[in-house]
Order: structure tokens, then C-alpha cells, then sequence
């Protein structure tokens, strides 16, 4: 029995990829369990560890601590969520789940969910760990994106997120104590990018550690292509003009590159278009856009997203650091094409000029470039149709399961 371990629950992008796997390995007959801080919404061998009113407030208490243990460290508001101390976290190394699981699965486990302790402990018990990389804080001193300093490279300090960085800042020392616990743990790291795969392998924690590179998944019967028109009825969106859409948890986070989008959307041959926005934000945030704007929100119906991306003549994604984005799979399984800038793990996902288009990065008259590829190439839907068929060829759940199968076996059994 493998054991996954997600602060959340079909929230954030971690969140939702650890549930698809899980969701994935049932479906393929492998033993999992799941378990959260807190459940979204009830699912088969899935467990809260916050499963009783004081453990609620217990992991709330622990996200409250392990954020105000960064707040005197902090060098602005914009870098509050960007840096994690792992100060505080619950010890479930004696919970019942993890005591019968012959593997532990960790994927992201910042704000209260584990602390540094926490893993300590976990490594302790010697089963096999898997540890599926959604950003870089692995092996950062605390960062989970490094946004161009290279110091994991050797030795984090200096840390350019603090107030007064130092030769032995909080950086320095999560380093440090990562060095220790990394050193007996019977580790293996995943990451569903190449490009997060090749800074594993030249990162100082984790160079030498057995590593390899497993996609994300998704369900490709429920994302798929259907009818664009229905789904802008449902979404009262115009029948008749060609919709950008821009999907980001946060809108307003520079990391999404939003500003590079607006940009684009200025070249002249797009003043017909119009755009949709999904994500956290006001509609006041978008009124200078330079053409019409649709703000729908934030989304959490999975149903509603499917349309959403129905809706859409293709999805525009100019994010600055990216891992393996949810939205471009998703996207792409329902037939829309992406245009994205060449960043992260962004070029694996989209074909250049064959299911969608590469950006040059922090470049608004190549995305422009890209949008206007997209619409003069697609008009058969012959774009569309590749874009869907990638996804069925590597992020399927069987074709993802199947990976990681055979990875819990090797470690089982050699």
C-alpha cells in the first residue's frame, strides 16, 4: 500500500495533482491511500489527518505558526507565500496509515501540513520515500522558486526573499538542516517536468539522489472537447468572436505574467478579439484591458472548468516560472490549444507551431505572434485535434499510473 501526502485537497495545482494520481492508481488497481490536512470533498482511501475539531484547529494553529515564524524574516508582502519555513507541522509517523504503508508518496506539504520535524521523523522509519516535486523548495533553503538566484547550487544564504539577508539567514539554516535529513533518507525524487528533473540533478541537497521525471496526469473522459457553443451559452459568453482565456489561481501574482498578456492583446489585429479571466481577482483589475474583458472568477467546479475551456478559441499562459501547469493539460485534453512562453516545463507540454505555440519568454509581441499562429492554423482544427492528442499520449491516467507502478515496484523489489 503506497501512501500519498498533500497539504491539499483538490485546491492549488499540487493539491489537484496529488488527487489525480490517487484517483489514477485506484482506477489502474494499485494500493493507495491519500491523505490531506483537510478533505475538500469526500473520496474513495482518502483520510484527513485534521479529522476531529481539535486537529482542525491544531492545523490551523500550525499554518498560523509556520507563517508568523516567516512575517519578522519577510522582505515584502509579495514574497509572504513564496518562502516556507516549515517551522511547524503535525508528527504522523505513528498515524495508523502510515504505519501500514510499504511506501511513503509526498507531494507538496508546506503551510503546517509537515514540518521540518515532521519529515525528520517520516525518513526515520526507512520505508522507501517517493517525493513528487511541484516547485523547487525541495531543495531550496526555503524558496519554492528560486526567481534567478543560483545559491541551492551550492549553498543557500543570502536568501534575496529576506529582509536582512546573511551568511547565516533562515535560508542557510534550512539548508543546512535539510543536509542532514536528506543524508540516511531512503529518497526518491520525481518531477513531472524535465526541466525541474535537470535542476534536481545539479542542485547541491539532491545531486546523487535517485531521480527521475513522471508527467502530472488528468482524466481525459472528463476533460475532453465539446460543443464551444453550448458552453458559452452556459457561461453567457458572445457566440461570435474569438475568446482568449487566462486562467491563474491569483491573477495579480507577477510570477503568472499577466502584464504580458495584456500587452499582447494591444497589436492590432487582435482589437476584435476578447478575453476571459479565471482565477482570484476583482473585475475592477481588468477594466484596462485593451479589449473587452469577461472576469468569471474563481472557478471550482470541475464541470464548469471543462466548459470554460470548451468556450475558448485556445488558452494563453505567460508565466514566468512554471513547473508542468494543470491548466495547459487541461486545456489541451479538451481540444484547446495553448500559447505559453518558454519557460519551466511549458515547452515539454506544447508543441511549437504544431498543437500550439512557444513564446519567447517575457516577450509580448511573441505571444501576439503566437495568438495570430493559433487562429490563422486552427481554422480546421487540425490544431486542436493534435493539442488533445498529446495529452492522450502522455498524461493519461493509465499511461501515468503505469509509471508509477512500475517505480513502486523497483523500490519494493529492486
Amino acid at each position: 500500500m503506497v501512501l500519498q501526502l498533500s497539504t491539499f485537497h483538490w485546491e492549488g495545482g499540487a493539491g489537484v495533482a496529488a488527487a489525480r494520481l490517487h484517483q489514477a492508481l485506484l482506477h489502474a488497481g494499485v494500493g493507495s491511500n491519500l491523505m490531506v490536512s483537510q478533505i475538500s470533498r469526500p473520496g474513495p482511501q482518502t483520510a484527513a489527518w485534521a479529522d476531529n475539531t481539535w486537529k482542525s484547529r491544531k492545523a490551523w494553529g500550525n499554518f498560523v505558526l509556520e507563517r508568523l515564524s516567516f512575517l519578522p524574516h519577510e522582505k515584502d508582502k509579495s514574497v509572504r507565500f513564496a518562502f516556507s519555513p516549515a517551522a511547524a507541522g503535525a508528527d504522523i509517523s505513528r498515524h495508523p496509515l502510515v504505519q501500514q504503508a510499504s511506501i511513503i508518496h509526498l507531494h507538496w506539504i508546506n503551510f503546517g501540513f509537515l514540518s521540518m520535524k515532521s519529515l525528520e521523523s517520516l525518513f526515520a522509519l526507512g520505508k522507501p520515500v517517493v517525493w513528487t516535486l511541484h516547485d523547487m523548495w525541495t531543495f531550496t533553503g526555503g524558496c519554492h522558486y528560486n526567481r534567478g538566484c543560483e545559491r541551492y547550487l551550492s549553498h543557500c544564504c543570502y536568501c534575496p526573499y529576506l529582509k536582512k539577508p546573511g551568511e547565516y539567514d533562515i535560508a542557510f539554516a534550512q539548508f543546512e538542516q535539510k543536509q542532514r535529513i536528506y543524508q540516511h533518507a531512503n529518497l526518491t525524487l520525481v518531477s513531472p517536468s524535465r526541466w525541474l528533473n535537470g535542476l534536481v540533478q545539479k542542485a547541491a541537497l539532491t545531486t546523487g539522489k535517485p531521480s527521475l521525471t513522471i508527467p502530472n496526469c488528468i482524466d481525459t473522459r472528463f476533460f475532453k472537447p465539446g460543443a464551444r457553443d453550448e458552453a458559452r451559452s452556459a457561461l453567457g459568453l458572445p457566440a461570435d468572436k474569438k475568446l482568449l482565456l487566462f486562467a491563474g489561481a491569483n491573477t495579480q501574482d507577477p510570477r503568472k505574467g499577466f502584464a504580458y498578456f495584456q500587452e499582447a492583446m494591444r497589436h492590432p489585429s487582435l482589437k476584435e478579439a476578447e478575453v476571459m479571466i479565471l482565477g482570484k481577482g476583482k473585475a475592477e483589475n481588468f477594466t484596462d484591458m485593451p479589449v473587452k474583458a469577461h472576469f468569471l472568477g474563481k472557478i471550482s467546479d470541475a464541470s464548469q472548468m471543462v466548459q470554460a475551456y470548451n468556450a475558448a478559441d485556445m488558452l494563453i499562459v505567460p508565466s514566468l516560472e512554471d513547473n508542468l501547469p494543470n491548466t495547459i493539460m487541461e486545456a489541451m485534453a479538451c481540444g484547446t490549444p495553448v500559447v505559453g512562453f518558454d519557460t519551466g516545463g511549458i515547452p515539454e507540454m506544447i508543441g511549437h507551431m504544431e498543437n500550439g505555440f512557444i513564446a519567447a519568454p517575457k516577450s509580448a509581441a511573441s505571444l501576439s505572434e503566437g495568438i495570430l499562429w493559433v487562429i490563422e492554423h486552427n481554422a480546421d482544427g487540425s490544431v486542436s485535434a493534435r493539442a488533445r492528442e498529446k495529452v492522450l499520449e502522455h498524461y493519461s491516467e493509465e499511461v501515468v499510473a503505469r509509471q508509477y507502478s512500475q517505480l513502486y515496484e523497483s523500490l519494493l523489489h529492486g
